[in-house]
Formats: C-alpha cells, structure tokens, sequence
C-alpha cells in the first residue's frame, strides 16, 4: 500500500510551486515592460553665434555656465562707424529726394517766363538779320555793295535764325517740364538709397548680438576690444528649451508608434520620476543602431529614429544623457 505524503512535505511543495509561478509572471511581466522601453539620448542641440556685422566688440554681457533667454543681448560692437554711415547715407538720401521733387514739379514760373523773354529777343534779333539781309541783297543786285558784305549779312541771319530756333526749343521743354523718363530713372536712384538706408539701420542694429533662442552658453569664444568678422563665432549655445529626446525602436514595435502619441521618458539623474511628453517624428528609414545605445545583441539590429518631445520644468536633463522612453500599455492614439 503506498505511504501518503507527510504534511510537511505536502505544504512545502504547495509553497515551492506558488513561488515558481510568481516568478513566472514576474518575468512576463519584465518581458512585457521591455516591450514598452525604448532607449535613446537627450539630443544634442548647439548653435553657434556672431554677429552679421564686422567690427570691434565693446562688451561681452554673459559669462560661461549662465542661462540666457530668447532676444537676450550677449554682446555689443562699437557703433560709432556704422552711425556715421547711416548719417552718411540719410543725408544722401534727402538730396535724392529733392532731386526727384523738382522733377515731379516741373520747371518753376520763373523759369518758364524766362525762357520765354529769352525766345522773344531771339526772334527779334533773327527778323533785324532777316530785313538787313534782304536790304544788302537789293544793294548787291546794284552793286553799291561787295560781295563780302552779303556773306556777312547772310552769316549774321543764320546765326539770328538759329539762336532764335534753340530759345524756342527751350521755351517748349520748360513749359512742358521734365521728360517721365528722368523722373523715372531718379525714381529709382531714391529707391536704392532709401534700401541702402535700410541697411545701414539694420547694421546699427546688429551690432547687437541676442540670443536665438533660451539656452546656456557652452564656449566664450571673443572677449571685449576683439575685431571680429561678420558671422565669426562669438558664443556657442546649448538649446534647452523645447527639450527633445532621439530614441530608436526595432520594427516589430514601429507600427505601435504615431506622430503625436504621449509617452513618458525616466534619466538616472532623477530615479522613480517620470516626464511626461509625445512623439514628435518617426524615421521614415532604418538604420543600424548607435554605438552610444547598442548592446551585444542589437549591435547588428535595423532600428527606426524617434524625436521625442519632453516636458522638462525643472531643466534636469542634460544634453547626451541616457534616457528611457515609456509607450503607453495600449496603441497610443496622436494627442
């Protein structure tokens, strides 16, 4: 008959077992949070930046390690040669200015009465030389005067004649004033310096160096009384606001991911806090997985890029450091 089993040993098993199907679902469980990792780096974003204008600098405002703002000044040029050329080119333009109001208006009456005293003298002057001439004609035909005599007389009318078509030509020109195709040429003689003008404002302006956007400032690249050229690196900026994180998914999990999707994001900086954020942009093309985030197995793996956007109040991710991305339990749905 075959001995039953001893209380003891009964209840040992009944333990044994529970304990072996608990670590069961704990290891589907870890295998099932796995599938919902993905691992990646806080991206690193700099920018570098000068000034559009060349020129001596006459102060640097921000030291290395400090946080700036958008539009904040970081630096200043010495101004004093861009504002002579502003002054330089206004003055320029207000003489280009008048220049085309007198043609738009026209001849002054003064002028126009002028010219026309001018064209009636000439017209006296031709019909003296004309009855002189017809006068030395008759004494020729009755030689009681040389042949020189006619030449000069026939000379003096056609200068008279001349004269007198010129001041006519004059008194038509200023009575009708300026041709449009002058006051079109001066037109556009005032509209180049009115955009040189420009320029020259704008380059006061950028004597100014402000911060493209909030930051911290990584490099001091110039100090004060340096002569720099037109976009020579003044600073280098670290971008930290929006921040965002590049993390990489194998393609068995790309279909579960959608522009827009919310996540959640955990760094080693802060253990147990999570940052909320969403998926930004998905590659549309694989590549093999980065050296600063492959393991043994995956070192040879086609993984898919991932921006991902953060949430980050307390700026306590830091450019290049490692993160891990959290997708939802469910397929995420675009926010």
């Amino acid at each position: 008959m075959p001995h039953a089993l001893h209380p003891s040993t009964a209840a040992l098993g009944a333990v044994i077992a529970i304990i072996l199907l608990a670590v069961f679902f704990w290891t589907r469980r870890a295998d099932d949070a796995g599938e919902n990792v993905l691992h990646g780096n806080v991206e690193i974003r700099q920018v570098d930046v000068g000034f559009r204008v060349g020129g001596r600098i006459a102060a640097v405002l921000v030291e290395e390690g400090e946080s700036v703002r958008k539009g904040q000044t970081l630096a200043r040029l010495e101004t004093d040669l861009l504002e002579a050329e502003e002054a330089r080119t206004r003055a320029q333009l207000a003489q280009q200015e008048a220049t085309l109001q007198r043609l738009e208006s026209g001849y002054r009456s003064e002028e126009i009465a002028g010219a026309r005293a001018d064209e009636a003298a000439a017209a006296a002057l031709a019909e003296n030389a004309r009855i002189n001439l017809h006068r030395v004609e008759a004494m020729r035909s009755g030689n009681a005067v040389s042949q020189k005599e006619l030449d000069n007389a026939r000379g003096t009318y056609r200068n008279a004649a001349a004269k007198q078509k010129a001041a006519r030509e004059q008194l038509a020109l200023v009575s009708a004033g300026y041709r449009e195709e002058e006051i079109l040429a001066q037109r556009a003689v005032v509209a180049a310096t009115r955009a040189s003008l420009q320029q020259a404002v704008i380059h006061v302006q950028d004597a100014e160096l402000k911060a493209p956007q909030d930051g911290v400032v990584l490099t001091r690249a110039r100090e004060a009384g340096a002569i720099v050229d037109a976009g020579q690196t003044v600073y280098t900026l670290s971008l930290v606001n929006p921040v965002w994180l590049r993390v990489y998914v194998d393609e068995p999990r790309l279909g579960r991911i959608r522009p827009g999707m919310r996540v959640e994001a955990e760094t080693d900086a802060a253990p147990g806090r999570r940052f909320a954020g969403h998926v930004g942009y998905v590659a549309p093309a694989a590549e093999f997985t980065p050296k600063n985030v492959e393991t043994y197995e995956v070192r040879t793996s086609l993984v898919y890029r991932i921006r991902v956007q953060v949430e980050d109040p307390d700026n306590i991710m830091r450019q290049g450091m490692p993160v891990r991305v959290f997708l939802p339990e469910a397929e995420g749905t675009p926010s």
